[in-house]
């Protein structure tokens, strides 16, 4: 068995621990366990990649631990799976993400068993989909990912639950009905031009090329904005806020830590390495709506009042910003777009992590009612403090490093020779690195006003401070925060080599 294929197994196995499992402490074994393991396992696999960097034998088509087993030859598909590091960065990030987000689940209750099988589900489609490089295979598991969300929300959120979940499930398999249309016109036509019909990402890469541009441009959208919609592209981004205001801790950790980047890196793996000439055509059209989402998410998140929704705007604004830096195509812009996947994962997480802990003891997300925590919780204040400034950008912290690194990176982008849209590239640049500005003020804002000052509310002078379960998830998530902005390159020199793999591809490089 291929050793990637235990990120689908070990969960498989929690799942069935999980429904044997007859009480609390049992199903918190389990979820510790597997979460554990697979924390381990993706930090093998880095190490894995690195010393192996240079083995040429052990590459692929660009992938590494690659296999692949018939599932249904009519179609040609196939449990295909391997990775580069992109995949391998994506994997560490979805794994540090369960694994701290169990320990913010440690309280959760009513049907705490019930919530964590689906949460594993949820986890099972996530891991699944960045390991494996069949474009049907991957779309099952993007099915398996957005499914449970429904029922995460809609039993265990708060607020408008219900709303919430019923509109970011009918978006999201709105989007899901153009891949499946964007993915079957690939396979078809790619077969018809070239003679291959297969559904491997790798090997369609290789003649996608014969298919004609203005077939690459009718389908590039589809692919596009159906994993758009994840990434909260403008203007189908509106489930969003609606869905992490209203989803449980963990969930709101894991579907913005992770789960939008499902549509980052499906519009770069898919979208734009299998249709390289629609992406340098229309190009353009997506970098108009990503500096929207950009500067849109940054503004929309100065007017909010729950601390939620100024989250959920914000993973707005940072997302874009992954899809704005990966439309420049450049290979220090796209690196700066992995890099900001990676770091929004960790410092939204933590966000959402920190957010929950507060409504559990205040029992409210209304910065108008929140003041002097600071002397209240100090350990929770002093972890929103360092999560709000590595959100801004604060040399030190891994959005310092991901967001100079994308407007460097998209300010120099010339990656067509003669391009026509040079100038059009750094007004989009100038426009979005206003959203840097924008992100201060919202940040030392709310900051200011739920941290600081007078406590208001008397009530919540006999609050307690942080749990030692909640102390777990909040250290290890400033500690990899922290990490990647101290240590940027161990990740940057495993993103880049692949960056520029797709780039070649594409024609750009």
């Amino acid at each position: 068995m291929n050793i990637l294929s235990l990120f689908v197994l070990i969960p498989a196995l929690m799942l069935l621990g999980l429904w044997i499992a007859r009480n609390l402490n049992q199903v918190r074994g389990v979820m510790v366990a597997g979460s554990s393991c697979l924390l381990a396992l993706s930090i093998w696999l880095c190490y894995y990649y690195v010393t192996n960097h240079d083995n040429a034998a052990a590459w692929d088509n660009g992938m590494m631990l690659t296999a692949s087993t018939p599932w249904f030859k009519a179609l040609n598909i196939n449990y295909a799976v391997g990775v580069d590091g992109i995949s391998v960065v994506m994997l560490l990030l979805s794994s540090i993400i369960v694994f701290t987000g169990t320990f913010a689940s440690w309280q959760l209750k009513p049907m705490t068993k019930e919530y964590f099988l689906w949460f594993t589900l949820l986890s099972t489609g996530v891991f699944g989909f960045f390991i494996c490089v069949d474009m049907f295979t991957m779309f099952m598991f993007y099915e398996v990912a957005l499914i449970p969300m429904y029922l995460l929300i809609g039993v265990w959120g708060s607020g408008k639950k219900e709303y919430a979940a019923m509109k970011l499930t009918l978006m999201l398999m709105g989007g899901s009905a153009l891949l499946i249309l964007g993915i079957l016109g690939i396979y078809y036509f790619n077969g018809e031009y070239s003679g291959v019909f297969t559904m491997n990402v790798n090997e369609i890469a290789k003649t996608s090329h014969l298919i004609p541009t203005d077939i690459q441009c009718a389908f590039f959208p589809f692919i596009f904005i159906g994993f758009g919609v994840l990434g909260a592209l403008f203007p189908f981004h509106t489930w969003s806020p609606d869905g992490h205001a209203s989803a449980p801790t963990a969930v709101s950790m894991l579907h913005a830590g992770v789960l939008m980047k499902l549509g980052g890196y499906g519009c770069f793996r898919v979208a734009m390495y299998l249709l390289p000439e629609a992406a340098q055509q229309l190009s353009w059209v997506f970098l108009i709506l990503t500096t929207i989402s950009v500067v849109y998410g940054a503004l929309s998140a100065c007017v909010q009042t729950d601390l939620k929704y100024i989250n959920a705007y914000s993973s707005v604004s940072h997302c874009g910003l992954v899809l704005f830096a990966l439309l420049m195509m450049s290979q220090t812009a796209v690196t700066g777009a992995i890099l900001q996947m990676l770091s929004h994962g960790l410092m939204t997480a933590l966000f959402f992590a920190l957010i929950g802990m507060i409504y559990g003891r205040t029992h409210t997300r209304d910065i108008r009612e929140l003041a002097g925590l600071m002397k209240i919780m100090p350990f929770l204040a002093v972890g929103y403090v360092i999560a709000g400034l590595a959100n801004l950008g604060l040399p030190g912290f891994s959005g310092f490093i991901a967001e100079m690194t994308i407007f460097v990176g998209s300010f120099g982008a010339h990656p067509l020779a003669g391009d026509p849209n040079a100038s059009f590239r750094m007004v989009a640049t100038i426009i979005a690195c206003m959203s840097i500005v924008v992100t201060a003020v919202y940040i030392l804002r709310v900051v200011g006003k739920i941290l600081y000052g007078e406590v208001e509310n008397k009530h919540f002078l006999e609050l307690t401070d942080a749990t030692w379960d909640e102390r777990v998830a909040v250290i290890c998530l400033i500690f990899c925060v922290a990490g990647l902005g101290c240590a940027p390159f161990f990740f940057s020199n495993m993103i880049s080599p692949s960056a520029g793999t797709i780039l070649q591809s594409i024609g750009v490089m």
